[in-house]
């Protein structure tokens, strides 16, 4: 019997077959191509199996040492005056891990030296280039490191809290910080790792002339040693696939709104077209079973064409799926139609059979009852556009091969990932509702 795939394995199968199905246009290659850059190499990291572990903090906490101390060597820049790392860097992490060819380690800036704007852009920025982030602490959790540790949290970020310089508090102490640093978490949180460290703790000594001098002691971090190397080991491989599953759900997300945004005039015109055509056939028809007919193909030849301007290929089966969705949610809407088109088009055809009898008399009140019917057939021709364009971006996301969907069920179906991605499902709900509003907004004015 065949062994099923693990999750990793059929992560990075899924999205090599997206990635070699996705058709990009030369203007979309050339506004995309920095994001595009950035996932190919994720993907790379991932077939190659080369995590990167961020550390992140506020300035002075001690990051630059903590990585030291785990690289046995200073290769991280440390200076009493604090804030010596300017920008990102990486250094190879020479701790053999299983499953892993290679483990990058990377020294971020202080979250607390740049404005509210930098410090989430910064954020998201670790967030992205980072499949684990280590989150150094020195005292109480402060605001800057609650908005963090938010930012990461919505991004499906797995995170390790550290307190360091743990040699600066008695027992006692260092137990009633840590469980001070438990309250104030967020209830998402409550579940991390948050271990006590001293990446270069110092003893004080009396020398002979009666001075105090202090002496740098050896590190004190081998339970976060030993809790990295454990999660690394054991959930590597899938930190590296979910992050490569977020960058590529971000790409996708900002390729159909880019999409959106440069085929709307392209979409009103098709729509405005169409409600044309409506119009002229049910002003024109004095039948209304061909007038229903009528509309219906109308509206369905639509469909198909906004599917081509969005370029969003769809076949028989998925458009017809969309077209009952469509008539579902449009379903009062479309009684009162069918109700008020009979209705004036039983009206129409008595006018007209009373021609004869009225020397043609009958027939003036006609032409506004014809208006009446064109009017109605704009109207839910207009109404059929914008609940297209909001299915078509509810489909798109929601496709079985396209990443949000393959995130989505990892988050339903495995225990292991549904904590991580709690917090990015809350936050992609409320990103998808926003985007399906957005696109329908230029539907609301055609």
């Amino acid at each position: 019997m065949n062994q099923r795939p693990s999750t990793p394995d059929r992560c990075r199968l899924l999205l090599n077959q997206w990635r070699k199905q996705l058709q990009l246009s030369s203007r979309e290659s050339s506004l995309l191509a920095g994001e595009l850059i950035n996932l190919d190499r994720q993907l790379h990291r991932l077939e190659q199996k080369q995590i990167r572990l961020a550390v992140f903090g506020r300035v002075g906490v001690g990051k630059s040492s903590l990585l030291n101390a785990l690289l046995d060597r200073d290769a991280f820049a440390t200076d009493v005056a604090h804030g010596c790392t300017r920008q990102l860097k990486g250094v190879d992490w020479e701790q053999p891990i299983q499953g892993l060819e290679s483990v990058e380690l990377i020294d971020t800036p202080g979250i607390d030296e740049i404005a509210a704007a930098g410090r989430a852009r910064l954020a998201m920025r670790v967030a992205r280039q980072a499949d684990l982030v280590l989150l150094v602490l020195d005292s109480d959790l402060t605001s800057v490191e609650l908005e963090a540790l938010g930012v990461l949290q919505n991004s499906g970020k797995p995170v390790v809290l550290a307190l360091n310089r743990c040699d600066c508090w008695s027992d006692e102490e260092q137990n009633a910080l840590l469980a001070s640093i438990r309250r104030r978490l967020p209830k998402s949180c409550q579940q991390l790792e948050l271990l006590p460290v001293a990446a270069a703790p110092r003893q004080a000594a009396q020398l002979a002339d009666g001075r105090i001098r202090s002496s740098l002691q050896p590190p004190r971090i081998g339970p976060l040693r030993q809790a990295l190397i454990s999660m690394l080991s054991d959930q590597g491989e899938l930190l590296l696939a979910l992050n490569a599953l977020r960058q590529a759900d971000s790409f996708d997300q900002t390729l159909h709104q880019q999409r959106l945004r440069h085929n709307r005039a392209a979409a009103q015109g098709m729509i405005g077209r169409f409600a044309a055509l409506k119009a002229t056939g049910v002003a024109v028809n004095p039948l209304v079973l061909l007038d229903l007919a009528g509309g219906l193909a109308c509206d369905t030849a639509l469909v198909m064409q906004l599917c081509q301007i969005y370029g969003l290929s769809m076949g028989g089966s998925a458009a017809r799926r969309l077209l009952t969705r469509i008539s579902s949610q449009n379903a009062l809407l479309s009684g009162a139609q069918l109700g008020i088109q009979l209705t004036l088009a039983a009206l129409r055809q008595l006018l007209l059979l009373a021609a004869p009898f009225t020397a043609g008399l009958s027939l003036a009140p006609a032409a506004p009852v014809a208006m009446a019917q064109a009017a109605l057939a704009v109207h839910s021709t207009r109404r059929t556009g914008r609940l297209t364009a909001r299915e078509l971006m509810r489909s798109s996301q929601l496709r079985g091969g396209q990443p949000g969907a393959l995130m989505r069920r990892l988050a339903n179906h495995e225990p292991e990932v549904r904590q991580w991605l709690k917090d990015w499902r809350e936050a992609k709900d409320l990103q998808d509702s926003t985007a399906w509003s957005e696109a329908t907004a230029w539907s609301e004015a055609t």
